[in-house]
C-alpha cells in the first residue's frame, strides 16, 4: 500500500510538471516610458503563448547597473534565464562557460535566422568566436548618432537642422542668447560617451573612428584629430545647464519634448519617448543624424540565454527566442522602441519618417564603409575597455582637463587595459 501511494504521488508530480508552462526570468534595463511600452509587447506575447514571465528590471546607467547585477548573479552561480546584453559581452560570457546555445540554436536553424539577418548582425549573436551556434537573439538595430530637436523652438529662433558641427555650435549660441537651454544632456558617463562617439565619427570621419575606437590604435588616440573631438565636447558641455549632472537620459529627452531645451544627442530609443508623448516627427520635432560623412553608429539590443537544468525554463528560453525573432513582433516592438527591425524582411511602410531614414541610411553606410559599431553601447568593445574609454571622456567633460591631456589620457587608459 505504501509503495502504491508513493507511486501515485510520483505520477501526480510528474503529470503536474509535464503540463506546466514555459517560464523565463529576464534581467533588463528597459524601464523608461517608451522602453517599458516596447517590453510589454514581448511580455504580453510570451503570456499569450502560455508562458510565465518573471521580471528583473535594473534601472540606471544605460545598462551599466544591470551588468553589475548580472555579473553578481553569475558569480553566485544563479544566472537568470535570459538577460539583455551587448555585442562582445556575449563572447565574454560564452568563454566563462555559462551560456546555453543548445536550445536557442535549434530554434535559429529551424527558422532560418541566417537568411533573416545581415551576416554582420548574425555573427554577433553566435558563440564560439562569432562562428558557432546561436546563443543570443537580436530584437532590433538602434542608430546612436541622432539629434532630436524641438521643432517649435528651432523654428521660432530661425534655426535649420544643422548639417555640420559648426552649424551645431551656431544653433546652440542662438538658443543660449534667447535664454533657452541649447543642449539637453544627462551628465552620466554612458551619455557622455554616446555624445563623444557621434562627435568623433563626425569630426574625424569613419576611418578615424574605426582606427581609434574599434582597432584602438595608439597613434590615432593621441592624434590632433582626437584633440579636436575633445574641443567640440568642451563646447557642447558649455551648452548644457546646471541640472545636467546625474540626469537620466529620458529626463533630458523630456526637456526637448516640453520645449525647455533645443536639442539632444541620443540614440533612437529617445524617439520612443516622443511617441509616448504623442509627438509626431516633422510636426512636433526634428530627427536628423548628427553631422558625418554617411556614418552610422549602430547598437543591437540582444538577449542571451544562460545554462539551466530546469525544463520549464529551457522551454521558456526556446519560446522567448522564437518570439523575439518573429516577424510581427519585430515590427510591433520596434514601432514602440524607436529602432528598426533586425530582420531584413520586415516591411517599413508602417514606420515613421525617422525609422525610414534610419533604414535607408544603414544601407548607404554599409555600402560605403560608414557602418560602425558603437563603443559607448558595448558593440565595439567589451565592458572593461568600454569603461576605460568612458572614464576619460567623462572626466574631461566634467573638469577643466585640456583636450591634449585628455587625448593622451585616453591612449594611456586603453594601453593599461589591453
Amino acid at each position: 500500500m505504501k509503495k502504491l501511494m508513493i507511486a501515485l504521488i510520483t505520477l501526480a508530480f510528474t503529470s503536474t510538471s509535464s503540463i506546466a508552462g514555459p517560464k523565463i526570468e529576464v534581467l533588463h534595463w528597459w524601464t523608461s516610458g517608451g522602453e517599458a511600452a516596447a517590453l510589454k509587447v514581448l511580455k504580453d506575447d510570451f503570456a499569450a503563448n502560455g508562458g510565465e514571465w518573471m521580471d528583473m528590471p535594473v534601472t540606471g546607467g544605460g545598462g551599466d547597473a544591470a551588468n553589475v547585477a548580472l555579473k553578481a548573479r553569475i558569480v553566485a552561480g544563479d544566472p537568470p534565464s535570459a538577460s539583455q546584453i551587448k555585442g562582445p559581452t556575449i563572447q565574454e560570457y560564452d568563454q566563462e562557460g555559462v551560456v546555453a546555445p543548445y536550445n536557442i540554436d535549434a530554434i535559429a536553424q529551424s527558422e532560418g535566422w541566417d537568411k533573416l539577418l545581415d551576416p554582420m548582425i548574425a555573427a554577433v549573436h553566435k558563440c564560439e568566436n562569432n562562428s558557432g551556434p546561436y546563443c543570443a537573439a537580436p530584437v532590433n538595430i538602434h542608430r546612436i548618432d541622432w539629434m532630436w530637436a524641438n521643432k517649435a523652438v528651432f523654428d521660432a529662433n530661425g534655426i535649420s537642422v544643422p548639417t555640420t558641427w559648426d552649424e551645431v555650435n551656431a544653433a546652440a549660441e542662438k538658443l543660449k542668447a534667447a535664454g533657452i537651454i541649447p543642449f539637453a544632456h544627462g551628465g552620466q558617463a554612458w551619455q557622455d560617451a554616446t555624445v563623444f562617439e557621434a562627435v568623433a565619427m563626425g569630426i574625424g570621419g569613419n576611418n578615424y573612428y574605426k582606427n581609434c575606437y574599434v582597432d584602438l590604435k595608439e597613434s590615432c588616440l593621441r592624434s590632433e584629430t582626437t584633440v579636436k573631438v575633445f574641443d567640440q565636447m568642451r563646447k557642447l558641455q558649455s551648452y548644457t545647464d546646471e541640472g545636467s549632472p546625474g540626469r537620466d537620459w529620458n529626463v533630458a529627452t523630456g526637456m526637448v519634448i516640453e520645449g525647455k531645451a533645443g536639442f539632444q544627442i541620443m540614440g533612437d530609443w529617445a524617439k520612443g519617448e516622443f511617441t509616448a508623448a504623442g509627438k509626431v516627427p516633422g510636426v512636433d520635432y526634428y530627427c536628423a543624424p548628427t553631422p558625418s560623412n554617411n556614418g552610422y553608429l549602430y547598437n543591437v539590443d540582444s538577449f542571451i540565454f544562460y545554462k539551466t537544468s530546469d525544463p520549464e525554463k529551457q522551454e521558456g528560453q526556446k519560446l522567448l527566442a522564437k518570439l523575439m525573432m518573429g516577424k510581427n513582433f519585430q515590427k510591433v516592438f520596434n514601432l514602440y522602441k524607436g529602432s528598426i527591425p533586425a530582420r531584413l524582411d520586415v516591411p517599413m511602410d508602417e514606420f515613421d519618417k525617422c525609422a525610414k531614414t534610419s533604414n535607408s541610411d544603414i544601407k548607404t553606410a554599409g555600402a560605403s564603409g560608414g557602418l560602425v559599431p558603437s563603443f559607448a553601447h558595448g558593440m565595439a568593445q567589451g565592458n572593461t575597455m568600454k569603461a576605460a574609454l568612458q572614464d576619460i571622456i567623462t572626466e574631461h567633460f566634467n573638469s577643466d582637463m585640456s583636450s591634449v591631456d585628455a587625448a593622451n589620457a585616453l591612449a594611456d587608459s586603453v594601453l593599461a587595459n589591453m
